[in-house]
């Protein structure tokens, strides 16, 4: 046998060219194998799992059907990224009532590494890329001011880290509808942990597709943490010492390929801004702004830590919003801007008018003070955006100081931003970083040195305010303990070690804690006009024998739906959809999926059937 080229249409998209006939299931042709149950099944898995767990899966079973060769030699797929995907898609074939396929069977198909194996999914982390090779020589702090590729970008990112292992690491929120890893890249004196009274800090960029610019300056300012750390910047090693610091570069890199095809000078305003799913990530999270505004009525209900409403997992959710949501779930994030383009402007919550029939209505959160004062820290470190030409990109903007209420820009619900504060303790505003989404490259550099020190300002802000411990009289932290300001209607609760930040602008506040069966500490704090550090405010609370039955009360807006799919989703293997309850309707001979099918007369799947 000998190595021939690949002429699958299902399986194009391999790492590698060239496969050897008969394959794994001795199929002993390319006819063959394209009018099999087998290869049916990888070509619709797309449809039926409603794209969970591909194109892994398909890319998998193409490394069973179409092996790789090489020197006319076949070569096994490696058997624990079989093991691994089957462990997270397994849910996802369950809730269809299919039976995991028999082809993708780890143990028989699939080589350990010992034996030489090839990874099939390689491709997705961007492990597999053609770069060009650049000179040796070139100095630490050197930085290629170009586009970068989904792989590209991954290879980058990952070339920071081995440079600076002791301060950096990389890891992935989830996968985006097509497969590739949302990968983020991290900062911090202990890299992959919370450390106790260190805030978290996080850039969010390429939420549109083609708006490209914030992708780039985040893996700039990656390689520039690194580089300025070990040449000894004070600036740059304070930051990353007190802060933990995550860069996700690329929350949309399926709509970046598309928007990348028309290539760079291309000013669109709808290709590649949508996910493949043809989804606006930012109108794709819950609308718990509009509750915020029911509950402004009502005495003293919270507006803050509002849960996500059942009838928003009705719609279609994007795998890259779930991911996103699952991420501020797992970490205590006090602060974070979302970096977009086709304007040059700092915006910052609400998002959403506070009359729906309002296009253009100043809508201000309980923090409006803090959340201008975090927007002007960016603006005004913003060569252009401070800039008091009115004739320049974002010159209407001048009056305003480059900054503006997002609902008085104008209104739209179900953005990121919202969430973030109605959710959880932290802030984020949406910087618009150009009035030109996809620039040509040479206008890079430029663009990197006008939000340089605009993105380092922004991130110091993270220290404004106070932070604190909350414990119990023996020194034991108190998880989700409230820490309320009072006059701002909107409080923040504490992380999984006691551990609290509460951004506040200068001034003097009566900050309280309390917790469920302690009682409640009061303190007075004054923060000075010039104070750039956290203040730092304890509470220790002592436990209360007869709790008042109001606090017994826990209300339902306190707490999570233990059915929440967020709290089952596994954001790597992409099911996203809950399973039914209460299991199929009786009376089928066959599940729904089997029509897919029928094209096949003697050699129907019975393999798939569960029964």
């Amino acid at each position: 046998a000998k190595c021939v080229d690949i002429s699958l249409s299902s399986c194009t998209d391999v790492a590698y060219t060239q496969t050897m006939y008969p394959n794994f299931l001795d199929q002993k042709s390319r006819e063959v194998i394209e009018y099999s149950s087998e290869y049916i099944l990888i070509s619709v898995l797309h449809n039926l799992l409603q794209g969970e767990c591909n194109p892994d899966l398909r890319l998998l079973g193409c490394s069973v059907l179409a092996p790789q060769c090489e020197k006319d030699k076949v070569i096994k797929p490696c058997r624990h990224v079989c093991e691994n995907l089957k462990k997270n898609c397994l849910p996802a074939f369950d809730a269809i009532d299919m039976a995991w396929p028999y082809f993708l069977d780890c143990d028989r198909f699939f080589a350990g590494e010992e034996e030489g194996c090839f990874d099939p999914l390689a491709k997705l982390r961007g492990e597999v890329d053609v770069e060009e090779d650049l000179p040796s020589d070139l100095p630490a702090t050197f930085i290629q001011f170009k586009h970068h590729s989904y792989s590209q970008m991954v290879s980058t990112l990952k070339k920071t880290v081995s440079k600076c292992s002791h301060i950096a690491t990389t890891y992935s929120i989830g996968r985006s509808f097509e497969g590739k890893d949302l990968f983020v890249i991290e900062f911090s004196t202990k890299p992959g942990h919370h450390e106790l009274l260190k805030p978290e800090f996080k850039y969010i960029g390429n939420m549109h597709g083609n708006e490209v610019v914030g992708k780039e300056l985040l893996i700039y300012l990656a390689q520039y943490l690194c580089s300025e750390y070990l040449l000894g910047n004070p600036r740059i090693q304070t930051l990353i010492n007190n802060t933990r610091i995550h860069l996700l570069p690329s929350l949309n890199p399926d709509g970046y390929e598309l928007a990348a095809e028309e290539g760079a000078g291309y000013n669109g305003w709808v290709i590649g801004r949508q996910t493949a799913q043809n989804l606006d990530l930012n109108r794709n999270f819950p609308d718990l702004t509009s509750e915020a505004y029911r509950r402004a009525g009502i005495h003293g209900a919270r507006l803050d830590h509002i849960p996500i409403p059942q009838s928003y997992w009705w719609g279609k959710v994007a795998p890259e919003t779930k991911a996103v949501m699952k991420w501020l779930r797992s970490i205590p994030f006090v602060l974070s801007a979302s970096l977009h383009g086709g304007e040059l402007v700092v915006t910052y919550p609400y998002d959403y008018s506070r009359h729906p029939m309002e296009e253009k209505m100043f809508s201000p959160t309980p923090d409006e003070k803090m959340f201008k004062m975090l927007a002007k820290a960016y603006a005004d470190a913003h060569p252009v955006i401070s800039d008091r030409s009115e004739l320049r990109c974002g010159g209407n903007f001048v009056k305003r100081g480059g900054i503006i209420n997002g609902a008085e820009w104008y209104s739209f619900t179900g953005g990121m931003a919202d969430f973030n504060y109605l959710h959880t303790n932290c802030f984020e505003v949406t910087v618009e970083v150009g009035c030109e989404k996809f620039p040509l490259e040479e206008e890079l550099f430029t663009i990197w040195h006008e939000n340089r020190d605009a993105l380092l300002n922004y991130m110091e802000m993270v220290h404004r305010g106070i932070k604190g411990i909350v414990s119990d009289k023996f020194g034991n932290p108190i998880k989700n303990a409230r820490i309320s300001v009072r006059g701002i209607r909107h409080d923040v609760t504490t992380a999984a070690d006691g551990d609290y930040w509460r951004l506040l602008p200068p001034g003097t506040y009566m900050v309280s804690a309390q917790a469920p069966g302690y009682s409640r500490v009061v303190k007075k704090v004054t923060l000075p006009a010039k104070m750039k550090r956290a203040g730092r405010v304890d509470f220790v609370l002592r436990p209360v024998e007869a709790w008042p039955n109001k606090l017994l009360r826990r209300s339902m807006e306190d707490a999570y739906d233990p059915y929440d799919p967020l709290e089952l989703f596994d954001p790597h293997s992409q099911h996203g959809q809950p399973e039914a309850r209460g299991g199929s309707p009786p009376g089928r001979e066959k599940p729904w999926w089997w029509s897919y099918f029928s094209s096949l007369d003697l050699h129907k799947p019975l393999w798939l059937l569960k029964q």
